[in-house]
């Protein structure tokens, strides 16, 4: 089996912030601070994180802060959402600098999203989706402020959106499909609510997400992608039923996804990389207790030395 290129992916997302003017960064400009996350999760997880420098980071994330509001956009100068608030508090709590937040008006934006029906908008304008619920909840838990919105409205409509075949939707009603599983069980699990879940049917539906390659898919009739390795997995060891998969085999897959002569890994092998699927392979790999990773947190996304509130 190949190793993993732990050295040259730390190269490659240390390159990622020289390289303002290609493709990639003009993609990802509205949600660096997503790529910002990824990026140094991964640098953690690999015992790299000390190659950058905290204050710096610190001082451009604290840049992305709406005083006004609460919340934080997805780059200098964007409007506020919860996916990039979210990823804001991660990346100040991966610093252990959550205290450069005025937390209470952090939770305050948040809180103010949630629906009458418990469901959570991503920002003013009002989409609503699950995603966005498991965005409010995390970043709650990690700022010990979950008492600013009714969690039990918010775990019912979280339930409401539950299917058939034990998974989840965005909205009720909506197609099963593991990313929005993951942000369904990673709030169920913050908020103590897993049991709402049926384990063995949606475990069984995750189970079959498991390629002939090894890899991973987000639902029937698609391709693997390196990416579940992390939603997929995540949700299997919340619910207890991770040991239903062939974890060799998915290793495998994801090393083959490597570059091994620049660094970084790709959705599928002989793919260009990027920085999304490179933390979601490291973290797979972690979740896999891979040698020489840090542990990563299935609910919070976060390395457990972090998330350990």
């Amino acid at each position: 089996m190949d190793e993993l290129e732990s050295d040259k992916h730390v190269k490659y997302i240390l390159s990622i912030e020289k390289k303002k003017d290609d493709v990639e960064a003009l993609l990802m400009e509205h949600l660096r601070i997503n790529g910002a996350y990824w990026g140094l999760t991964t640098l953690d997880i690999l015992h790299k994180i000390s190659a950058v420098d905290p204050e710096e980071v610190i001082s451009w994330v604290m840049k992305c802060y709406h005083e006004d509001c609460g919340g934080f956009g997805g780059n200098i100068g964007h409007d506020p959402h919860l996916l990039y608030t979210l990823s804001a508090v991660q990346i100040l709590a991966l610093f252990d600098r959550i205290d450069v937040l005025d937390a209470e008006k952090v939770s305050i934006y948040v809180a103010g999203l949630q629906n009458e029906d418990g469901s959570f908008s991503g920002d003013m304008w009002g989409e609503i989706d699950t995603r966005f619920s498991y965005c409010a909840i995390c970043c709650l838990s990690i700022l010990h402020c979950l008492n600013k919105i009714n969690v039990e409205k918010a775990v019912n409509y979280i339930v409401s959106c539950k299917n058939l075949d034990g998974g989840f939707g965005c909205t009720p009603g909506g197609e099963s499909h593991a990313g929005q599983i993951f942000c369904c069980i990673g709030a169920l699990a913050i908020t103590g609510s897993l049991h709402h879940v049926d384990r063995d049917l949606l475990g069984w539906w995750l189970c079959e997400r498991q390629c002939k390659n090894g890899g991973l898919n987000g639902r029937p009739e698609k391709d693997a992608d390196v990416c579940y390795s992390w939603w997929v997995l995540s949700s299997l060891i919340m619910i207890d039923r991770v040991h239903w998969i062939d974890k060799d085999k998915l290793t495998r897959f994801i090393l083959n996804c490597q570059d091994k002569e620049n660094g970084g890994i790709s959705d599928k092998p002989n793919y260009a990389v990027d920085v999304f699927h490179t933390y979601f392979g490291v973290a797979g790999l972690s979740l896999m207790e891979y040698p020489g990773l840090k542990s990563i947190d299935p609910a919070y996304a976060l390395p457990v030395d972090v998330a350990d509130w």
